[in-house]
């Protein structure tokens, strides 16, 4: 069930965008969803700008992944677990964790490496926190029993970051939220949840020697950030409502998506007629197969909002999921034109246009889809989609080349290879797409080969 949020096959699929090993990241994959990203980039922009960062080279991603966790990569991209989402309750404290990411970019600790970023991508932001406590409190074996428990191996070699540098991100975090004129009350929230799943996990810091963590205890954080937001003039300054509005609506989306249907019904009931929760349960209804209850909570929301572009993609995408491809055109298209073509969107759009089997859509389909892949080239749904429409045209050297852009993004690299190498036949040598062709070759068999090594 996709409904307007995306999972990608694999993490690579949108890791090869920010420049990093097709190994990288979290053993997860990506989540993408328009609405959530345009919430993401409208949270982070200020804080990019604070942070003297172009905010075209920054990236906030969202890792399909229920574990409390937020971690930096080489590059500039920022990940947040969907655990961290769903346990935050307001966007000012995503806020106050993006701004302490950045902390990490702008100070050069990100972390690197195949082998490091893999085995880091294993380690919570609740161990990261609290595990060193913990070891400390329980004492050797019981101390490093409860970290292992907790995550993997991993965090004796990779407990992040050194004391040090998160004491550094602590500041530059601050500074940040402070140069945007964003107040740090979020931060310090987070950190207390924090601090409280820590107690309630049965960690404890009593009596601890700071000395003999490698990670800033948590009271310790608090309180020394605590005093230097409130020093600051943005301290009483209250959040920005309509973000934090669009925040609900997205932690609803998003626990639609991601939870039983049961679940999602018991923390958004019939009895909460607000938008999120109406949100939550269409994805609830849809996830069940119960389109006419989906659809009265879409319909809901519409007559509310008639051209909010979110509610028209859902009910498009819920309309094609059911089989109704014809029916979903009208609500994806003007969600499309609201938006100015934005990329996911216009993808289902194109989707639905090749679902409908007609000839006569294959033009606009074709046009929608290229200029989706042309504004975002790691879109692999919009890169199939176009496969589909140029192989039902006859046109297999392009249906080729659509399928080798999909397949390094899976990370298929033999597939890739081939498809890319059937291309290069069929097209004019030197021409930009036969060039493309053979730049996608090299790259798979650069990692064909780097796999024969690591056997």
């Amino acid at each position: 069930m996709r409904t307007p949020f995306r999972f990608l096959s694999r993490a690579a699929a949108v890791l090869i965008a920010a420049g990093l090993s097709i190994n990288a990241a979290a053993a997860q994959s990506i989540l993408r969803d328009a609405e959530t990203e345009a919430l993401f980039r409208d949270m982070a922009s200020p804080l990019v700008k604070a942070a003297g960062l172009d905010p075209k080279n920054v990236d906030v991603a969202l890792v399909g992944d229920r574990s409390i966790n937020a971690f930096v990569m080489n590059g500039q991209t920022v990940y947040l677990n969907a655990g961290l989402i769903e346990v935050a309750d307001t966007a000012n404290q995503v806020q106050g964790v993006i701004a302490h990411e950045l902390g990490h970019v702008t100070g050069g600790h990100a972390i690197s490496g195949e082998q490091s970023a893999k085995e880091a991508g294993t380690i919570s932001l609740l161990s990261l926190l609290l595990g060193a406590a913990a070891a400390v409190a329980g004492g050797g074996e019981a101390g490093m029993a409860a970290m292992m428990a907790g995550q993997s191996a991993a965090m004796g070699k990779y407990l992040s970051f050194s004391r040090a540098q998160e004491a550094q991100a602590d500041a530059a975090g601050a500074s940040f939220l402070s140069g945007a004129g964003i107040t740090g009350k979020g931060s310090i929230e987070f950190f207390k949840k924090l601090e409280a799943e820590g107690y309630r996990r049965g960690y404890s810091q009593a009596d601890q020697d700071v000395f003999l963590s490698t990670h800033p205890l948590e009271g310790d954080r608090i309180a020394v950030l605590q005093e230097s937001y409130q020093k600051d003039p943005a301290w009483l300054r209250p959040s920005d409502p309509a973000l934090e509005a669009r925040f609900r609506r997205a932690k609803a989306k998003l626990y639609g998506y991601l939870a039983e249907p049961e679940d999602t019904l018991k923390a958004y009931p019939l009895t909460d007629n607000s938008v999120p929760a109406r949100y939550a349960r269409a994805y609830a209804f849809h996830k069940e197969a119960y389109l006419d209850k989906a659809m009265g909570e879409v319909d809901s929301l519409l007559r509310e909002a008639p051209q909010d572009p979110y509610f028209l993609e859902l009910k498009g995408q819920i309309l094609l999921e059911a089989g109704k491809p014809v029916d979903a055109l009208a609500p994806l298209r003007e969600a499309t034109e609201l938006t100015g073509n934005q990329p996911l969107i216009a993808t289902t759009f194109g989707h639905a246009l090749v679902a409908t089997e007609d000839a006569k859509n294959l033009a606009e389909a074709q046009r929608v889809l290229k200029a989706a892949v042309a504004r975002d080239r790691e879109n692999p749904d919009a890169w199939y989609q176009l496969g589909v429409v140029y192989a039902m045209n006859g046109d297999m050297v392009r249906a080729r080349m659509a399928s080798a852009e999909q397949q390094v993004m899976a990370g298929r690299w033999a597939e890739a290879n081939a498809s890319a190498q059937a291309a290069m036949a069929g097209l004019p040598k030197q021409s930009p797409d036969w060039l493309r062709a053979q730049d996608i070759s090299y790259q798979a068999s650069a990692q064909i080969e780097r796999g024969k090594k690591r056997k």
